[in-house]
């Protein structure tokens, strides 16, 4: 571990703590996370993973900022608006630790990217706004053995999980998948969007924070992991409930006899 004086003044915090250490500290300055989405549970996650020191963040957003984004979306000001999300984030993260590298992806992750993309990235953030996207993800995640911890937020409900469906690093068992809960997408129309029924912006940053707590975890190996476990938060009655959830022998991507074997189910 070399770090310079800078970085030992940065990170002290961390370096204080038992359970990181300076050999924790150079594990998140190794480390290369994808963050899907820099709307707004990406925002708050992306800010503190560089904050954190997490050495390569790949954004991934195809969309520019828009005035209606900053009820929530923190990383983006008003001189903002109408710049791509990546090239935004970037300059908001380099403010803040101009050591991490941010690798922008302006671009929506399809079938086409997916396994170039995941696969050049040891932990997955998924804060996307769409369901297809969230099972790509998933997908993807399960066929390269890479860890995902997913959010996802509506109106003041939010739901956070980390999903590993292999054996952990210390050998434990394979944990569930996103499908292993939920099988399948709901019909068009039947959720609305953020857009449709607004979304609690002070909320964002909560469960973007919490993921970003999640991601660091799975980096440096510490604490009780929640991968097999789902936990859904209610902001108005302020009620966390933590479920635990199983692997799903019949899932049909992480099962005992998978029927998704590739990508061909989202092209």
């Amino acid at each position: 571990m070399n770090f310079s004086e800078e970085q030992i003044n940065r990170y002290a915090r961390h370096i204080l703590l038992r359970e990181v250490g300076g050999e924790g500290q150079q594990k998140l300055l190794n480390a290369k996370v994808l963050v899907i989405g820099a709307g707004g549970l990406g925002s708050p996650n992306i800010l503190y993973l560089a904050a954190a020191g997490v050495g390569t963040i790949g954004v991934v957003d195809d969309d520019v900022v828009d005035l209606s984004n900053l009820q929530r979306q923190v990383l983006h000001g008003t001189a903002d608006i109408n710049r791509p999300k990546v090239v935004s984030a970037a300059e908001s993260v380099n403010a803040i630790n101009p050591d991490i590298k941010i690798i922008h992806h302006n671009e929506r992750i399809t079938a086409d990217n997916a396994m170039d993309m995941i696969g050049a990235y040891d932990v997955v953030a998924d804060g996307c706004d769409n369901f297809s996207t969230r099972f790509l993800v998933n997908d993807v995640c399960v066929f390269q053995k890479k860890t995902l911890v997913s959010a996802a937020i509506l109106r003041f409900d939010a739901q956070l999980a980390t999903y590993r469906a292999f054996p952990g690093p210390n050998g434990g068992e394979a944990g569930p998948c996103y499908r292993c809960i939920f099988r399948e997408a709901p019909p068009d129309g039947q959720i609305p969007s953020c857009a449709e029924a607004g979304v609690m912006g002070a909320l964002c940053g909560m469960v973007g924070s919490f993921q970003a707590t999640e991601v660091i975890k799975e980096i440096l190996g510490i604490g009780e992991s929640m991968a097999g476990s789902l936990i859904v938060m209610d902001g108005l009655s302020a009620t966390f409930r933590k479920i635990a959830v199983k692997r799903d022998p019949g899932c049909p991507v992480c099962g005992n006899n998978p029927t998704i074997t590739d990508l061909s189910v989202h092209t």
